[in-house]
């Protein structure tokens, strides 16, 4: 089994390589910028990758997901629901995805937008955008909704075991992995909030919007390809 964390530092995106035993493997929520890095790695490793996920249609880099469709014929993945006409697959709630030996679980978590989806592979779970490391994703554009979002996080995420690690989509502190148990405790948003207090605190955090957003979200529908 090969389990590999990378960073783009620009975007402080987080992309997750997985691979079992036979060289079947999967990405997770690549940057365009990083296609070649992972096309190397990939033939470095010896590994055939199977599948191209994304988390949901990111507004603050584009995909490197067509890509590397392009270079290595994966089938590329995103939610049902976010209005994607780009990918070879949509998801919803529950879908398994075998690669090889090994196999990830779909789980639906829209707020951060409708259409945002988690991975749970053994005992990680690769977050995206929707449970971060104390802290979570915002909910003001794409469809977004803090009231979904909380609802996502305590009732799918949080019922999960203590102990399942939790890979977010970006960190911007330096940090790479924390645990349910771990943010049901000390997530800043959300432990013991009721779903009122969670909401104000979204409501409110007033953030700028993101830099590339207006690229970025139109080559993303479309799987990361730049028109």
């Amino acid at each position: 089994m090969i389990f590999r964390q990378l960073f783009d530092t620009p975007s402080s995106t987080l992309t997750y390589l997985i691979a079992d035993d036979r060289g079947a493997a999967v990405i997770i929520d690549p940057v365009l910028e990083q296609a070649e890095q992972y096309l190397e790695l990939l033939n470095e490793l010896k590994l055939t990758l199977v599948w191209a996920l994304d988390t949901h249609i990111h507004a603050d880099h584009i995909t490197g997901a067509d890509a590397l469709k392009q270079h290595t014929g994966a089938t590329t993945v995103i939610a049902a629901n976010c209005g994607a006409s780009g990918y070879d697959r949509q998801l919803v709630d529950g879908e398994i995805l075998v690669f090889g030996d090994e196999s990830l679980r779909v789980i639906a978590t829209p707020g951060h937008t409708s259409g945002s989806l988690c991975y749970i592979w053994r005992d990680r779970l690769f977050t995206g955008d929707t449970l971060m490391i104390n802290a979570c994703g915002r909910t003001d554009f794409q469809r977004g909704s803090s009231t979904e979002m909380y609802r996502s996080i305590t009732q799918k995420l949080f019922i999960l075991p203590d102990e399942t690690l939790v890979y977010p989509g970006h960190d911007y502190k330096g940090r790479r992995v924390s645990s349910i148990g771990e943010e049901k405790v000390l997530n800043l948003r959300i432990a013991g909030k009721s779903e009122q207090e969670f909401c104000d605190i979204m409501d409110n955090l007033n953030l700028a919007t993101p830099k590339r957003m207006h690229e970025a979200v139109p080559a993303n529908l479309l799987g990361g390809r730049v028109e």
